[in-house]
Parts: C-alpha cells; sequence; structure tokens
C-alpha cells in the first residue's frame, strides 16, 4: 500500500495525491479564519463582519470551503429566508447572497486553474441545494477577482458596473496628479479654512460619526436599507481594521468617512458631511487623506467602489475624480433549483400582480424579491 499521510487541510494525501474536501463553516469556526490565513482576501471575507451583515438582515452566516492540497476554494455567504415572502409556502426555502460590500470567491494561488474551479463551482451547488438554496446572488471582488472571466466558465458572471480603485504604489506626487483639477483646488481651500484631517478609531468618533451619517441620508433622501442603526456601527467599530478618517474644523468634526483596512487593501466604506459645512466639501479632504493613509501604512489598493446600487452615476462620477484606474466587478446569479425558484416566482407575480415572464425578464435578481 502507498504511503499515506493527512494534508494540512485534512485530506489524506496516497503517493501526492490528494482528496478533496468539502467544508460548510460558520462564523465561530476557527477553520473559517485559517482558510483566510492561507488566502488573499479582503475585510469583507472576515466571519465578524459577515455575521454582522447576516444580524443586520436577519440572515445565517456561512462559508463554504473546497481544498484539494493548496488548491483552496472559499466563499462566504448569507443565507436568507424565503418563507418570510412566501408563508403559503410550507416546505422551508432559503436563497444565498453576499454580504454587503465586495466579498466573493476567494481561490488560492495553486487553485487558479479551470479543472479545480470546476469542482468547486459543482461543491458550491451541491452544498447549497443540499440546504434548501433556491438561488444564489454573489458579488465578486474586484481585485481579487480581476482574472476571474478566465478560470470560469462563460456566462458564470455578468459585468456588472464600473469601479474606481487607487493604485498605492506610485509616489505621491503621481496620485496628486491622478486627482481632479476641481478637487485639487477645493482641497487647498479647506486647508485655507484651517480644515484639519486624521485617520482615527471608529470608536472614538462613533456618537458623531452616526449623527453626520444619519445626516446626510436624510439630505440625499437615500433609500431605507442605507440607514444602518446604532447598533450596526457600534458592532462594526469593534471589528478589527476599522478606521475612520475625519476632517474636523477646530474641535468640530465636519466630514468622516469609515475605512476598512486588511491584507493589502483599504476599502471606504460609509461616510457623509455636516449639513452646515456642505458648501466647504470637506469630503473631498476625508477622501484624499484616506488615499494618502493607507499609502502611508503601506497598503497596495484602496476600493472607492462604484455607484448607488452598481449605476455609473454621480456617485461614481466624484469616486472617479481621485483616480483614473477603473476595473469592473462582477456578480453571479446561479439558480440553484429550477423548480423552486420558478414557483417562487409565480407567486411573486400573483402577489405584484405582474406576470412570471415579466418578472423574470428583469434586470433584479433574484426575480422573485423585485
Amino acid at each position: 500500500m502507498p504511503p499515506s499521510h493527512l494534508s494540512d487541510d485534512g485530506g489524506l494525501s496516497l503517493a501526492g495525491t490528494f482528496i478533496m474536501v468539502i467544508e460548510t463553516l460558520t462564523t465561530d469556526d476557527p477553520r473559517w479564519m485559517s482558510a483566510l490565513s492561507r488566502l488573499r482576501h479582503d475585510f469583507y471575507h472576515q466571519p465578524g463582519y459577515v455575521q454582522l451583515e447576516a444580524r443586520r438582515i436577519h440572515a445565517t452566516p456561512e462559508a463554504m470551503l473546497v481544498s484539494e492540497g493548496d488548491q483552496l476554494f472559499f466563499v462566504p455567504y448569507i443565507l436568507r429566508s424565503c418563507n418570510l415572502l412566501f408563508p403559503e409556502i410550507r416546505k422551508p426555502i432559503l436563497d444565498a447572497v453576499s454580504p454587503y460590500g465586495y466579498p466573493g470567491i476567494l481561490i488560492s494561488d495553486h487553485g487558479r486553474n479551470s479543472e479545480f474551479v470546476a469542482k468547486g463551482l459543482t461543491a458550491l451547488r451541491q452544498t447549497l441545494a443540499e440546504r434548501g438554496v433556491s438561488s444564489a446572488f454573489l458579488r465578486m471582488n474586484p481585485i481579487l477577482g480581476a482574472d476571474f472571466a478566465t478560470l470560469f466558465p462563460d456566462g458564470m458572471f455578468c459585468n456588472a458596473s464600473q469601479t474606481v480603485v487607487v493604485d498605492l504604489e506610485p509616489d505621491e506626487a503621481d496620485l496628486w496628479k491622478q486627482v481632479r483639477r476641481a478637487f485639487q483646488q477645493t482641497l487647498r481651500k479647506c486647508e485655507g479654512l484651517g480644515f484639519t484631517a486624521r485617520v482615527v478609531s471608529l470608536s472614538d468618533v462613533l456618537e458623531t460619526f452616526v449623527e453626520i451619517y444619519w445626516q446626510t441620508m436624510d439630505r440625499v433622501k437615500a433609500k431605507e436599507c442605507y440607514y444602518f442603526d446604532k447598533d450596526y456601527f457600534d458592532c462594526l467599530a469593534r471589528l478589527p481594521g476599522v478606521h475612520c478618517c475625519i476632517i474636523e474644523s477646530g474641535s468640530t468634526i465636519v466630514a468622516a468617512c469609515i475605512c476598512f483596512e486588511c491584507d493589502g487593501i483599504v476599502n471606504t466604506h460609509l461616510g457623509g458631511t455636516r449639513t452646515e459645512f456642505l458648501a466647504d466639501s470637506p469630503f473631498i479632504m476625508a477622501m484624499h487623506e484616506a488615499i494618502r493613509w493607507a499609502k502611508s501604512r503601506g497598503n497596495r489598493w484602496l476600493q472607492l467602489g462604484g455607484g448607488v446600487g452598481g449605476r455609473e452615476d454621480s456617485v461614481l462620477h466624484f469616486k472617479a475624480g481621485f483616480s483614473n484606474k477603473r476595473t469592473h466587478y462582477l456578480t453571479s446569479r446561479i439558480v440553484i433549483d429550477d423548480a423552486q425558484y420558478h414557483q417562487l416566482v409565480c407567486l411573486a407575480a400573483k402577489t405584484s400582480g405582474a406576470t412570471p415572464e415579466k418578472m423574470m425578464s428583469s434586470n433584479f435578481f433574484p426575480a422573485y424579491r423585485s
């Protein structure tokens, strides 16, 4: 009999051949962080953040890990109940969705080949089917999934929209050249007004940040889903890697932006400006300081993100004033159980007065939640 031993991920190796292992992980499972320690990842993949997002939408956080030696395929997701939408259904039905932001699938360097990726996708479908999942909507990470279009089968992804990223490798002079000229003038004006910028722990300015953020959401008439409550920010402030870039006029915080830092990647998350200082545009100074701060700490990328709901709108145009680099973030729309999915669409159509065909032809996924 050939010699055998257990691989690092628990797969049995026979004469150098590894057995594929499929694991479903909860956020308190130490194997979650163990897997991330072997993968290039972003803040959105961390169990604390996925758990917080699941709690926010009253759902269940999970991750699936496929390992075959040094080949790893990892994806976090949140399971939502469809029965809350359609109480007439007796059988429990779920759907899966990515946490807010850019989490998506992670693949180790050794696993970046079409054969292993196909195995990972098959395992994902099987895992979700066993959990009673009807469909899955997954958002990829623009940086960590930049090569996914060539690794995955055709039709796996939709080219969602443009996002703005900042390459932090150039020196500060080159980064400054990428800032829109009008923004450069605003930054000089803010400095002339005596505004100062610094990055602190979110917990240090929590109450003030929430006040400014809600004031901003009221001013722009944001959708209800963007009104994150005080408990959300309180829990977020306790997670490692959460910072807040603040702009001050004397002792008054006039603008603020939350930043996530993880594994060489910084993301701007949520922010806002105090209404009485809106005409001075101090948020431009906050974004510029986030770039300078991220670079000073040796990070490689800063993700500014895209427009609201993935649209090419004024929000995207604003972010594009800080960098000339664009990328596309991909989304994946997977129907796990065709019969269940069709049943849910028919029920939703009956409730809304639309036809199932019209709902299926919409760009919203899953169609029954449109």
